[in-house]
């Protein structure tokens, strides 16, 4: 028993030494990519990261960018929970790709993501839908003919 007791304390001392490092250069890598800037429905945290930037030039220039912001489009409207979850998904997976620089020279929107869209194109246009489509059931994909509506930006 005596033994055990000997190792305890550097024991504690290293255990809480990591932790301080690793809350340390996560605190550090928030406010280095401006995490708090991700919390919000401002368009101008998509921008954070050059990658994004065509995406944000080109939704600058769009018919959507009087009216919709990023969040608009890309987050789901159903509930709290949904949102962030989504946005906790896509952040992960973000910070995931630029730490480790993963991602693909073409950026292209994931199925849950398109699903995501899918329905706020249904949420906000439901009345000119619902001439096309009686049911969100029966809606085509709006991707596939508006591809580029929200920020075009292939030739």
């Amino acid at each position: 028993m005596r033994q055990l007791s000997r190792y305890r304390p550097s024991f504690l001392f290293i255990v809480t030494g990591l932790m301080c490092v690793i809350v340390g250069l996560g605190l550090f890598t928030f406010v280095h990519a401006r995490g708090d800037s991700y919390l919000s429905d401002d368009p101008n945290a998509c921008n954070n990261c050059h990658v994004m930037r065509d995406q944000f030039q080109a939704w600058q220039h769009s018919s959507h960018a009087r009216f919709a912001g990023c969040n608009d489009c890309h987050v789901p409207h159903d509930s709290v929970v949904g949102k962030w979850l989504v946005k906790g998904i896509n952040g992960f997976n973000h910070s995931f790709a630029f730490t480790f620089t993963t991602y693909p020279e073409v950026i292209h929107i994931n199925d849950m993501n398109a699903d995501v869209v899918q329905n706020n194109c249904l949420g906000c246009h439901e009345t000119a839908i619902s001439e096309i489509a009686p049911t969100h059931a029966d809606a085509p994909n709006c991707l596939t003919c508006h591809a580029g509506i929200g920020h075009r930006t292939r030739k």
